[in-house]
C-alpha cells in the first residue's frame, strides 16, 4: 500500500486517545441511542473536556490551534468505530469555521469557546421543505426591523438540531431577485422566543444523529448576530462547500475501509461446504477490487486533504471526491454484505449497520447528481 505521509508522531497520539473515547463513550451506548434518536448531551460535554471539540479553532477562542488533519483523524476514527450518530464534525468543521473565518471578535468570543467546550451543540440550517440542494431559492425571511431582524421560515433534515443551541441560519435579506445576492447567513440561539424544534426525523440510517426539523415564528435576532455583511451569505457558503465535501469523501473511504476489515474477518473465521468463505475465487477477487479501489480513493482524498491545508482545494475537485468515493463507499459495503450472506442483514453485524448508514453519503452536502453537473460545468 501507498504509504500516507500527513501524519506524525503527534497525530497518532491524538488518534489514540480520540480512538479510546469512541471505544468506551460512544460504541456501548449505540443502541441506546439509536432507539431514542440523539445521543446524550452530556457526551458533548465529555469531548469538550478532552479537546476533542472545535481543535482547529484558534487557541485564544478556545481550540488547539491545529490543522484540519487533526479533524481527519476524528472523522476517520468515527468511522471505523462503526457510529454514525455524533455530530462532532458538523459542528467543529462546519459550523465553528463559519464563524471564525466571517465572524467578527464578538462573535468569535462569545460563541466559539463555548462549542468548544461543549456548552453549546452548534448546528447549521440550509436545506428547506421545498429547495433541497437549490440554496439560492430558500424561502426563510430575515426582514430588518430596528436593531433586530424579524426571522420566519422553516429548515428540515438539520444534523445537531434536536440538541443545538446555537445556529449559524440561511435566509433572505434581500428582494432583489438575484437570488445568491439575497442570501445572508445569522447566528441564531435556540433559547430565542419564537424558534422551535421537531422531533427528530425517523431515518433508514444514522438513526443516533439527531436529525431534526427547525420553526422560526417572528424570531427577533439581533444585528450584531448577522455573520460577515448582509447579502454575502452564498458567497460564504460557497467557500465553504468545499470542505464540507471533502469531509464526505474522507468519511466514506475510511467507513468502506472498515466495513472491508470487518469482511475480510468474517469470511477467514466463516465456513461453507467445509471451507472459509476467504478461500473461495470469488471472496478473493471481491475483496482484491476492494482493496485496489480503496487503495486508489485513499490516495486522492489525502491528496485532496494536502491541497485543503495549501488554501487551494477548489470546487471540482472536492465534488469529485464527494460523489466518486461516496458512491464507492455504497458499492463496497454492498459487497460485504453479500459476501456476509443471511449475516450481513442482521443489525448485530457492524456491516448491516454500515450499510444503512451509508446510503445517506450520497445525498447529503449536495447530492451526487448535483455533484456531476458542478464537475460538467468545468468542461
Amino acid at each position: 500500500m501507498i504509504p500516507r505521509t500527513l501524519f506524525t508522531a503527534e497525530h497518532e497520539d491524538f488518534r489514540k486517545t480520540v480512538r479510546r473515547f469512541f471505544e468506551t463513550e460512544v460504541v456501548p451506548n449505540r443502541d441506546a441511542w439509536d432507539e431514542q434518536q440523539h445521543v446524550d448531551r452530556v457526551l458533548w460535554n465529555k469531548a469538550g473536556e478532552l479537546g476533542l471539540l472545535c481543535v482547529t479553532m484558534p487557541e485564544e477562542y478556545g481550540g488547539l490551534g491545529v490543522d484540519r488533519t487533526y479533524s481527519t483523524i476524528l472523522m476517520e476514527e468515527q468511522s471505523y468505530a462503526g457510529d454514525s450518530g455524533v455530530g462532532f464534525a458538523l459542528h467543529s468543521d462546519i459550523v465553528a469555521p463559519y464563524i471564525n473565518n466571517f465572524g467578527n471578535h464578538e462573535q468569535k468570543l462569545k460563541y466559539l469557546p463555548k462549542l468548544a467546550s461543549g456548552e453549546m451543540v452548534g448546528a447549521i440550517a440550509m436545506t428547506e421543505p421545498g429547495t433541497g440542494s437549490d440554496l439560492q431559492g430558500v424561502k426563510t425571511t430575515a426582514v430588518l426591523d430596528g436593531d433586530d431582524y424579524v426571522l420566519n421560515g422553516s429548515k428540515i433534515f438539520i444534523t445537531n438540531g434536536y440538541l443545538s443551541d446555537l445556529v449559524v441560519v440561511v435566509a433572505k435579506t434581500g428582494n432583489s431577485g438575484e437570488g445568491a445576492k439575497d442570501i445572508s447567513l445569522l447566528l441564531v440561539e435556540a433559547s430565542s422566543p419564537g424558534f422551535t424544534k421537531g422531533k427528530p426525523l425517523k431515518k433508514v440510517g444514522m438513526k443516533a444523529q439527531d436529525t431534526c426539523e427547525l420553526f422560526f415564528n417572528d424570531v427577533r435576532v439581533p444585528k450584531a448576530n448577522l455573520l460577515g455583511q448582509q447579502g454575502m451569505g452564498f458567497i460564504m457558503l460557497m467557500k465553504e462547500l468545499a470542505w464540507e465535501r471533502l469531509i464526505i469523501a474522507i468519511t466514506s473511504v475510511a467507513g468502506a475501509e472498515a466495513a472491508m476489515k470487518h469482511t475480510l474477518e468474517y469470511t477467514r473465521s466463516r465456513k461453507v461446504f467445509g471451507k472459509p468463505v476467504a478461500s473461495f475465487q470469488n471472496t478473493r477477487f471481491k475483496l482484491a477490487e476492494m482493496k485496489s479501489e480503496l487503495a486508489i480513493a485513499r490516495v486522492y482524498v489525502d491528496r485532496c486533504l494536502e491541497m485543503t491545508l495549501a488554501g487551494k482545494l477548489g470546487v471540482e475537485d472536492a465534488a469529485i471526491a464527494k460523489y466518486w468515493t461516496s458512491d464507492l463507499m455504497n458499492k463496497v459495503i454492498d459487497d460485504c454484505v453479500q459476501l456476509h450472506g443471511g449475516y450481513g442483514y442482521m443489525l448485530e453485524y457492524p456491516v448491516a449497520r454500515a450499510w444503512i448508514d451509508a446510503r445517506a453519503q450520497r445525498i447529503y452536502g449536495g447530492t451526487n447528481e448535483i455533484m456531476k453537473e458542478l464537475i460538467a460545468r468545468t468542461l
